[in-house]
């Protein structure tokens, strides 16, 4: 379905900071889903265990199936079944923190409870990397947004049961955690965007 509807370009937001951050040595990734992101983490630093968090079993299969494929191995990748809502992780066990189009998919209140124990993961310098949807500012891409994202909450609303009805962003949550953001790239007329935070205190 990614690739049908958005082609390389949800990829993309993807790995637009991979290069950027500090080898990670111990990576939480929340929703990974098939393991597209997990495959290129470790293909470029492959030293780093991962701790791998998705509701689902079949996309923790999937993710496990792929990096078979691909040749990488699943030895430094803990994966763990879980509703997030329900999960805490260890705390400050994490330098690297990535949540691609995940975040999206709760409501404001879930996210003021989510955001907090999950950056509590986080040890001191620890990066987070995050991808997702937005709604730009004005104009014709304002508009062009809206309608897309007001069709595929929809969508997903009946198909997946998603709790949000629309897009919340997570920035004041993060802001208010501790971290900072050092990088934005913005793509597809402004609809998707990739985020470098830093967790600037201890």
């Amino acid at each position: 379905m990614e690739r049908v509807l958005a082609g390389r370009k949800l990829h993309r937001c993807r790995t637009a900071f991979l290069k950027s951050i500090p080898v990670p040595r111990n990576a939480l990734l929340l929703g990974e889903g098939n393991g597209r992101f997990l495959a290129e983490l470790l293909r470029r630093y492959p030293a780093t265990h991962c701790n791998c968090v998705d509701g689902s079993a079949r996309m923790l299969d999937c993710a496990r199936n792929r990096l078979r494929a691909e040749g990488l191995g699943i030895d430094a990748v803990e994966f763990v079944q879980a509703d997030i809502l329900d999960w805490s992780p260890p705390r400050k066990a994490f330098d690297l923190i990535v949540s691609h189009f995940f975040l999206d998919c709760f409501r404001p209140d879930q996210l003021q409870h989510l955001v907090p124990r999950m950056a509590g993961a986080a040890g001191p310098g620890a990066q987070w990397l995050l991808a997702d949807f937005r709604e730009p500012s004005s104009g014709l891409a304002k508009w062009r947004a809206r309608l897309i994202l007001r069709s595929m909450y929809l969508f997903f609303r009946h198909a997946a049961r998603l709790p949000a009805t629309q897009l919340t962003p997570p920035d004041a949550f993060l802001v208010e955690q501790g971290f900072e953001l050092v990088g934005r790239r913005v793509f597809d007329w402004g609809l998707l965007h990739s985020d470098q935070w830093v967790k600037m205190d201890g």
